[in-house]
């Protein structure tokens, strides 16, 4: 057991002439954050990210911040779904599928994950505002796009109804991380299978 905690990490470290990119993450971690993007409203959606997946993260970009934050946002989308994918493995024993419903205030929304290996993004969110604060609320499509691609992760996301643009954003993550938390737990009764009938994810 000591032995696949231990592969269930990922560290990638990604440059550009845009940014600057290291991600570590622990698939069996306890939710634990240091974050530092140089972007504040995105800092606390990682935050939310790593908290409430139980994937401890570490992140530090440095992008071109003065051009806007969409370099910033994307290339640090990539490198964690990266993270995520060198942390998955063959995916031997997982999961697998998860979906959630999750409600915050008024709003609510809808994340269906498939750890497959196969990227795919189905988005169904809208924003009132094209700005939460300073963040372009576009660019929370954006990383999801990153993550899932690059992750090899089929997600979808659905926000049902919500009046407050931060809470949609915020479920948005929120409802992400719950479903990976789930899907990317090792199911005892797969007894070290790859969960498909292929005989492989990858």
């Amino acid at each position: 057991m000591a032995e696949t905690a231990a592969s269930r990490t990922g560290t990638v470290s990604r440059k550009t002439n845009e940014t600057s990119v290291s991600v570590s993450v622990n698939l069996d971690g306890t939710g634990k954050s240091k974050i530092s993007t140089g972007v504040g409203f995105f800092d606390h959606m990682l935050d939310q990210l790593s908290r409430h997946s139980l994937i401890d993260m570490e992140i530090e970009t440095k992008g071109d911040l003065h051009i806007d934050d969409h370099h910033t946002v994307e290339d640090t989308g990539i490198a964690i779904g990266q993270a995520i994918a060198k942390a998955l493995g063959d995916r031997r024993g997982i999961t697998r599928y998860a979906s959630i419903d999750l409600a915050m205030d008024e709003t609510m929304t809808k994340a269906a994950v498939d750890l497959s290996g196969r990227p795919f993004l189905v988005w169904n969110v809208a924003f009132s505002a094209p700005k939460i604060g300073t963040f372009d609320t576009e660019l929370v499509r954006e990383f999801f796009q990153a993550l899932a691609q690059n992750a090899g992760i089929t997600l979808h996301i659905f926000n049902h109804y919500g009046a407050n643009n931060h809470h949609i954003a915020e479920t948005c993550f929120k409802a992400v991380a719950r479903a990976l938390r789930t899907a990317t737990e090792i199911d005892p009764r797969q007894a070290g299978r790859v969960p498909s009938t292929k005989g492989t994810l990858v």
